[in-house]
């Protein structure tokens, strides 16, 4: 295998008299990985651009990076975009035109060896994303920290569906859910109740799946998030084998702080939500906390 490489670009500025050689490689070459995102300050000042004190005015790729992306994806040779960054950025663009994102974050010393372990199929990718990534710079709210308030009035620039949801994630593989049941459907403050859900690996590789639940507190004495995450676990399948994940939703994961700063339980009636991120919802119960 023989790797060709160019710079293409700085990640501020406006010089673009690298991005002519980097579509010359991109033509000499079966697949371009293109990596684009910010300058953590910690590693460079000046110059950077992601950071403590480092506001943006906006969530888009600084300088001409997205130029960059835009004329190596017209070659037609294949893209794969690897983002460096520490904060979500908004690559609209790039989600509608580039079949594959590796988002890296900052990933440390070993990062290089982990992207290239993922790009050439070593490992199958299970992460999930701990932000919302918004569509373009709109300020798009995800069910996690939307009020369920929101539900019942229009809202106004801030009503834009994310662009990648919080706990989003590919695999080289699929896995389907069925049967989530509760061993308490009903019970007090004080007591527990354990969800299990069964996992199969749908696809022809082994992956880990990270199975998530979610809870809607629907008669909460004050407003909370439409969903919050209250549990999740990682489970390895080899392809068509299933397993039952088990995920515990005891008095801290019910409790709430009151109008009077107090941690309490509320009786009330929750849903249970179990599902691959905060939208992808596959399994839904009902739970009722009696006083």
């Amino acid at each position: 295998m023989t790797v060709h490489h160019a710079r293409g670009c700085e990640v501020t500025g406006t010089d673009r008299s690298g991005i002519p050689p980097a579509v010359a490689a991109t033509r000499a070459a079966d697949v371009a990985v293109v990596v684009l995102g910010e300058r953590p300050t910690s590693f460079t000042r000046p110059g950077g651009t992601d950071g403590e004190a480092m506001d943006a005015a906006d969530l888009e790729l600084t300088g001409a990076q997205e130029e960059l992306l835009r004329a190596v994806h017209a070659t037609g040779t294949p893209v794969v975009l690897v983002l460096l960054n520490g904060r979500a950025l908004a690559v609209n663009w790039a989600a509608a035109h580039v079949p594959a994102i590796v988002e890296a974050f900052l990933p440390g010393e070993f990062g290089g060896r982990a992207v290239a372990e993922i790009l050439y199929g070593h490992v199958n990718p299970s992460g999930r994303l701990p932000v919302t990534v918004p569509e373009a710079s709109a300020n798009s709210r995800s069910p996690t920290t939307r009020s369920a308030c929101a539900r019942r009035r229009a809202t106004t620039s801030a009503s834009a569906p994310p662009l990648y949801e919080f706990g989003h994630g590919l695999s080289y593989t699929t896995f389907s859910y069925d049967r989530l049941r509760l061993t308490r459907t009903r019970m007090r403050a004080d007591q527990s109740t354990v969800a299990r859900v069964d996992i199969t690996n749908t696809g022809d590789r082994q992956g880990q799946e990270v199975v998530q639940l979610y809870l809607r507190d629907r008669q909460a004495s004050v407003s909370l998030p439409e969903r919050l995450l209250r549990g999740y676990t990682k489970v390895d399948l080899a392809p068509g084998e299933t397993t039952t994940a088990v995920m515990t939703l005891s008095p801290r994961e019910l409790a709430l702080v009151d109008g009077r700063m107090r941690t309490v339980v509320e009786p009330g009636l929750f849903d249970v939500l179990v599902g691959r991120s905060c939208h992808a919802i596959e399994l839904t119960a009902r739970l009722e906390v009696t006083a």
